[in-house]
């Protein structure tokens, strides 16, 4: 049956073998080692995807854009590129707008608080993991590491917002 021109995809079997000796393709086809630092970005981000499945907060449009953002690592060449200012531009807006709702912050958070907001840290974490892995890439989107640092911002505030007010603060040597 030929392909929906709609399917961005069509996997028959799940299986290639085509990775059994170390290697893995590339958006342009071209084969790289396993441990290549291209590789090595593109799990970090399809890891944050899975926190952000996991955390459960209604980010699929997010998780959408983070396989956009991996297309554009699988391509070391600047050709089709996905992410574009726009993305980072509604990120911002929703930075702003969730942040609107919070008291303003009067110490450093500790990573916790509510389930929610644990699992919504633990992705900022991952976030700011695959953002420094993008960093350490020549020749990659330059705008997908702005994504990242924005998007790690996002996950900070609506882990704040998941706390409801009642967010454990920092507390320095002396105070605890």
């Amino acid at each position: 049956m030929p392909r929906d021109p709609n399917e961005p995809v069509r996997l028959t079997r799940i299986y290639t073998r085509g990775g059994d000796a170390g290697e893995t393709s590339l958006g342009d086809g071209s084969r790289v080692p396993k441990t290549d630092a291209r590789v090595v970005a593109m799990g970090d981000v399809d890891e944050l995807n899975s926190m952000l499945g996991w955390a459960d907060a209604g980010l699929e449009r997010i998780q959408n854009e983070l396989f956009d953002l991996g297309a554009d690592l699988s391509r070391p060449d600047d050709e089709g590129l996905r992410i574009e200012q726009p993305y980072v531009d509604r990120l911002e807006a929703e930075i702003d707008e969730a942040n609107e709702r919070l008291e303003p912050l009067k110490s450093f958070v500790l990573p916790g608080g509510t389930e929610a907001a644990a699992r919504l840290f633990l992705a900022r974490a991952v976030c700011r993991r695959a953002e420094r892995s993008v960093l350490a890439l020549d020749g990659a989107n330059s705008l997908a590491a702005v994504y990242l640092n924005r998007l790690s911002d996002l996950l900070f505030v609506l882990a704040r917002a998941a706390n409801g007010g009642n967010e454990p603060l920092w507390k320095p040597g002396g105070e605890r």
